[in-house]
């Protein structure tokens, strides 16, 4: 096997879309590839200081969306382009927004699924950034990406995962198995 240095190379990586509002009630969103589950009703998201913090530190309510390969152009566009800097960042993604039902915060229509979340913790936070714990309040899924059982149907959704490796996006691929089953065969 091949060494190398340590790296932030934990595979697979989502591209989470991160919804806020600022003090105004003008939406924003941000790529951000470092988060996952944190516990069961909570997840876990790592944050530099951008328009989102400043967002946060008004307003505790958020929304968490999944980039698609439909959307991943604009979900790039929102990582490299501040909301700080470029007053017409959301404009310009073409993404239709609406306010979240349980939570002050935007939700992006184009996105397939999205978390509706609330501030729980905010650890180490120096200025610099933080990570941020967030209780899961309620899951929207656009109806056409509901399976048969009427559950969110991941295939359907054709999401994406970042590749830090070779800073490229990839398509989640098809199912090839059964978790908490298949590994049965070898009891």
């Amino acid at each position: 096997m091949k060494s190398f240095k340590r790296a932030a190379w934990l595979l697979p990586q989502p591209v989470l879309i991160i919804g806020t509002y600022d003090k105004n009630g003008k939406a924003n969103a941000m790529n951000a590839a470092w988060g996952g589950q944190w516990d069961m009703n909570e997840i876990v998201v790592s944050l530099g200081s951008h328009q989102t913090t400043d967002n946060l530190a008004e307003n505790d309510e958020f929304t968490v969306a999944f980039a698609t390969t439909k959307t991943m152009v604009a979900a790039d566009y929102v990582g490299v382009v501040s909301g700080r800097n470029t007053p017409d960042k959301m404009e310009k993604t073409g993404w239709t927004i609406e306010k979240a039902p349980n939570v002050n915060a935007p939700v992006f229509k184009d996105l397939p699924m999205t978390l509706e979340c609330r501030v729980k913790q905010k650890i180490d936070d120096k200025g610099t950034g933080y990570y941020l714990v967030a209780e899961i309040v309620n899951i929207l899924c656009d109806e056409e990406y509901l399976a048969e059982d009427g559950k969110p149907d991941v295939e359907k959704m054709s999401l994406i995962t970042f590749d830090p490796v070779h800073h490229t996006y990839i398509q989640l691929g098809k199912t090839v198995g059964k978790a908490f089953s298949d590994g049965m065969q070898l009891k």
